[in-house]
């Protein structure tokens, strides 16, 4: 049994020494320690309390004049909503007194009253910032018209807006309704 012991003894050296082979081809390791530091940049202790408060003082400047514009705009288009609903009174008011001197006649009393009452109700939208746009006879504008047919016309070319089903306004320079219009697709055929 000795010699069992002794023959395993041989197999179990080669191994040992292939490690301490390789372990000694290796080149010494540096520090890790120095890598490290010389790979790094080096943080400041302190952040810069300078620039950070030239940055905060910047960003509060920008939130008050951000909130200055916006108080603003919310000023000058509060009455939008109101101006919307008054929009269909002007429309029938328009539509009556347009009737009314068809059948009467413009010298009739009640044709005079409504005209008298339609001014009047025009001068206080204009006093709001509220005007009407004519769009007959200007080339569709999607921004400011909505297209309802497409039909021919004589006289008009294509694509220019040949009659108006509702009136377009502005609040300020900005659409508040935009004007419902037909849009004429050239000659009839």
């Amino acid at each position: 049994m000795s010699e069992d012991v002794k023959k395993e003894e041989p197999a179990e050296k080669p191994a040992e020494d292939a490690a301490k082979t390789a372990g000694s081809s290796k080149l010494p390791e540096e520090p890790k320690e120095e890598k490290s530091a010389a790979e790094a940049p080096e943080k400041p202790a302190q952040p810069d309390w300078k620039d950070l408060y030239t940055r905060l003082l910047a960003d509060f400047d920008n939130f008050k004049k951000r909130t200055a514009r916006d108080r603003e705009d919310t000023y000058r288009y509060a009455e939008a909503d109101i101006l919307k609903d008054i929009l269909p009174t002007v429309d029938n008011l328009a539509l009556a007194l347009e009737k009314a001197t068809g059948d009467k006649g413009a010298d009739d009393p009640f044709v005079k009253g409504v005209q008298l009452v339609l001014d009047a109700l025009l001068k206080t939208l204009k006093e709001h910032g509220a005007e009407p746009f004519d769009s007959v006879g200007n080339t569709l504008d999607t921004e400011r018209m909505e297209a309802i047919a497409h039909l021919p016309h004589p006289s008009i070319e294509e694509g220019k807006v040949s009659n108006e089903a509702k009136r377009g306004w502005t609040l300020k320079g900005k659409v508040l309704r935009a004007a419902q219009v037909v849009v004429s697709s050239g000659k009839p055929k």
